[in-house]
């Protein structure tokens, strides 16, 4: 999904500080609420910013109460340049600068510096980091940035995976951040990108059509380069987890008309099967969004289809991909909504 684990880990610690008091004679430390914005004891508080050290510590605090072991969060965050006197007087965190078609770094107090204060404070509380190099997405500045700026308007998304100056682009922040902190025993992983695909917010071309190996020569090419920088951290692909059958077809009958599921059919970019078996990528991950992929069929009239067998399936289906290649798996991120918990839902049918 387009949605950070960071910030489901900011709803989560919003969640365990409670609602907000409202009156007068509120106890120090409760958060509160003064128009349209939170306080905490008169002062603006904002959590999912995490522009404060304290804001770092408490969240690892109750990451660590909740025995969390591993954060994934982003190791990016990207802005234009006409974006940037709003982000200084905001406080936002940002690591990039688009300006003409490069990127300028931030390594300053509101850009890497703060990044180095979480990859810190996860090691002060027993927590390992895997950190994401860049976004499928046009969130937090994602892969697109670099296909706008550097391939120009009318481009479409795959590029990103072809073209020479943005290969060159991605691989000099990676390797900005790889050196940053290659000697850091808190970094658990490098993750090449948050669900890489054939097209983002941009469509995809046909030539990355199933079959062409488009993204898998990239997690290859780029893995190797990780590698070559870092010998000890582990590499993973970030990706959600799409097959590559075209010798048995997965599909589903809707309304008369027989849809090849995209979930299997190389339309997405990835072979979850080729992939794990690269070299050096160390494990695999996989995501799960059953209720936004097939919206069509979760319905109660669809007798052959429920949430709790689709998410069997994938989960064997990627366990026995891992088992293969003899390598570890992580399921990286999920969600159903109006069953309750999506942790209890996952955890029951794991």
């Amino acid at each position: 999904m387009r949605l950070s684990l960071l910030s489901a880990l900011c709803a989560l610690a919003a969640a365990l500080v409670g609602p907000a008091l409202a009156g007068d004679a509120v106890p120090k430390d409760f958060v509160t609420t003064k128009g349209s914005r939170f306080e905490l004891n008169g002062k603006p508080f904002w959590l999912p910013l995490l522009t404060t050290q304290e804001d770092v510590e408490i969240t690892f605090k109750q990451m660590q109460d909740a025995g969390v072991k591993v954060l994934r969060t982003w190791g990016f965050n990207a802005i234009t340049e006409s974006e940037l006197a709003g982000a200084k007087k905001s406080g936002l965190t940002y690591y990039q600068v688009w300006d003409s078609s490069e990127w300028k770094l931030n390594d300053g107090p509101q850009g890497l510096q703060r990044l180095d204060k979480v990859v810190e404070t996860a090691g002060k509380y027993g927590i390992k980091v895997i950190l994401s190099f860049t976004n499928n997405w046009v969130g937090y500045g994602g892969s697109e940035l670099y296909i706008n700026w550097i391939a120009g308007a009318g481009k479409t998304h795959d590029v990103f995976y072809t073209d020479k100056r943005i290969v060159a682009s991605y691989q000099r922040y990676v390797k900005t951040i790889v050196n940053r902190y290659k000697n850091s025993s808190n970094i658990m992983a490098w993750e090449l990108m948050n669900e890489a695909r054939c097209l983002g917010d941009l469509p995809g071309s046909s030539q990355c059509a199933p079959g062409s190996g488009m993204l898998h020569t990239w997690y290859k090419e780029q893995s190797d380069f990780v590698r070559s920088l870092d010998p000890h951290h582990l590499i993973t692909t970030g990706g959600e987890g799409h097959f590559y059958w075209p010798k048995n077809p997965v599909g589903f009958w809707y309304n008369g008309t027989f849809i090849s599921d995209y979930n299997y059919n190389g339309q997405a970019g990835e072979d979850f099967d080729a992939d794990l078996q690269l070299k050096n990528i160390d494990f695999g991950t996989y995501h799960s969004y059953p209720q936004y992929w097939y919206p069509q069929l979760d319905t109660p009239d669809r007798q052959n289809f429920t949430l709790k067998s689709w998410g069997l399936g994938w989960i064997k289906q990627h366990a026995d991909a891992a088992k293969k290649a003899n390598k570890p798996l992580v399921f990286e991120e999920f969600g159903v909504f109006g069953l309750g918990s999506s942790i209890a839902f996952f955890s029951e049918h794991n």
